[in-house]
């Protein structure tokens, strides 16, 4: 321009290339390219140099055109080199890069802005956990369209009970419905495709029928078609996965990696929305308007599998055998993975129910419940004989009391013989005497181990004339009439 000024000013090219300090030359071609039309004289530029590389040129189009742009600049040159180039490889690679641009820009996506409205969408995926006590962990997550809200549920296994179960949580933290849910193109969403067409599955089908929800898929191998759920997920991961760069510990338990995520739900929904210029919670609260009303029961498959309850009480869950509360022999129930416990649900009149709850075990450990078995106390240890009487006699020894059951049974233990004749003993004795001194002699003579014919008579007589026993003395070695041998012991010393 100041060119241009100095000539409009002297009307000389010499003159004004001595107030520009230029060549008078340069001025008179500014001058005729202005008067021409030509536009902005820094942008023309002269023929360019030829090239080494200018005759390969086809041969570059060419392979980029092949691999769709894939191909290496390497690869590319050791083919140039075959074919008689003498360039250097930086000479290649920049030529490679040329055409890659080129190429694809010819072949690139295009977009439509999407403008996402409120309650129309739900966002769902996976992403891989931390590892707890060396077992993997996954991270569901949900991003509603409109609001920006996101949802991170840490789970055990990607299980169409578990992807149901934490569907139905992120609606109950939204507090409603939206009209469509989106998902990834796993088993439990599509069970294959059709000429393209996604086929989904009955039991996400049902899911979806039950809360009001119609379930899409994305597009395959498209992330970009649910790229607000891709950004949580990976997000997510670089905040809650121990790594170097997050520089966070490993998780001691479950628990520990619910409460992190819980955390940074909390912390990322309150946070200012880059898009939005609003905290995602405070546009829930707006969108909670546009959703649907959310069913006061869950869907069944997100109860868990469904099990059927053993003769024993027990339901076998990946080869564990779990108690039941007893009532549901026979009944189908419903078991889901909480964290590190199992869940059981059944189904009741006053609704769904959880029934039990154990501690995750494994194959040949079973967990097994007394408060499940109160008629069978003891567990594997073996169980104390139950009188029961069936003859006459029988009867009557049995109505004297409790002394005359620990009688019964502790007899039997040892061996004892002429039992019948001894109970009919005792019957007598209850007959003429107090029924209650005779209950109180048979379950002394039971604790003592004092079992033969004339015992019992002895400890009534002991209890007519003496009272009430002293300390109770077992009859065993210790207490033996019989001469020993320890005056031997200090014979000779």
């Amino acid at each position: 321009m100041e060119i241009l000024e100095s000539y409009d000013l002297t009307r000389c090219p010499h003159s004004a290339a001595q107030l520009a300090g230029c060549d008078p030359k340069t001025v008179r071609r500014y001058v005729a390219l202005r008067d021409a039309g030509g536009g902005d004289p820094l942008r023309v530029r002269t023929a360019p140099r030829p090239k080494l590389i200018d005759a390969f040129l086809p041969k570059v189009e060419e392979l980029v055109d092949a691999s769709k742009a894939k191909i290496r600049a390497d690869k590319v040159h050791e083919r140039l080199v075959s074919m008689g180039f003498t360039g250097t490889e930086r000479t290649t690679r920049r030529a490679v890069r040329e055409a890659k641009i080129a190429w694809r820009a010819g072949r690139r996506r295009t977009y439509r802005p999407w403008v996402p409205e409120p309650g129309l969408w739900l966002q769902f995926d996976w992403g891989d956990g931390p590892r707890i006590d060396g077992r993997k962990t996954y991270l569901f997550c949900a991003w509603l369209a409109w609001s920006r809200f996101r949802v991170v549920i840490p789970v055990y296994d990607q299980t169409m009970g578990t992807l149901i179960a934490c569907l139905d949580a992120t609606l109950r933290r939204l507090g409603g419905v939206p009209a469509y849910l989106l998902g990834d193109n796993a088993k439990t969403v599509t069970v294959e495709h059709v000429a393209g067409v996604a086929v989904r599955h009955p039991t996400v089908v049902a899911a979806g029928r039950h809360y009001g929800a119609t379930v899409h898929s994305c597009e395959p191998f498209d992330p970009e078609s649910k790229g607000g759920v891709e950004a949580t997920v990976r997000v997510a991961k670089a905040d809650l996965v121990p790594t170097e760069t997050n520089l966070r510990g490993q998780y001691a338990t479950f628990a520990e990696l619910m409460t992190a995520c819980e955390q940074w739900c909390e912390h990322i929904n309150a946070r200012t929305h880059r898009e939005t210029g609003a905290a995602p919670v405070d546009r829930l609260a707006v969108e909670r308007g546009h959703l649907h009303v959310l069913p006061a029961d869950p869907h069944t498959a997100a109860l868990g599998e469904e099990r059927l309850v053993n003769d024993d009480q027990t339901v076998r869950v990946g080869s564990v055998r779990y108690s039941t509360p007893s009532g549901h022999v026979g009944t189908r129930v419903w078991c889901r993975t909480v964290g590190e416990e199992l869940a059981i649900v059944a189904m009741t009149p006053a609704g769904t129910v959880e029934i039990a709850r154990h501690l995750l075990s494994t194959p040949g450990n079973p967990r097994i419940l007394d408060e499940h078995y109160p008629h069978h106390p003891g567990g594997n240890h073996p169980r104390p004989p139950r009188p029961r009487a069936r003859s006459k006699a029988e009867a009557d020894f049995l109505a004297i009391g409790d002394g005359a059951h620990a009688w019964l049974v502790e007899a039997a233990a040892t061996g004892t013989s002429r039992v019948r004749a001894k109970m009919a003993r005792a019957v007598e004795f209850a007959t003429i005497l107090d029924a209650a001194r005779v209950d109180q002699a048979l379950g002394l003579a039971a604790a003592a181990g004092r079992f033969d014919d004339a015992d019992l008579g002895a400890i009534l007589d002991h209890l007519a004339t003496r009272g009430e026993p002293g300390d109770l003395v077992r009859v065993d070695e210790t207490y033996s009439v019989q001469p020993g041998t320890a005056s031997w012991e200090r014979f000779g010393r």
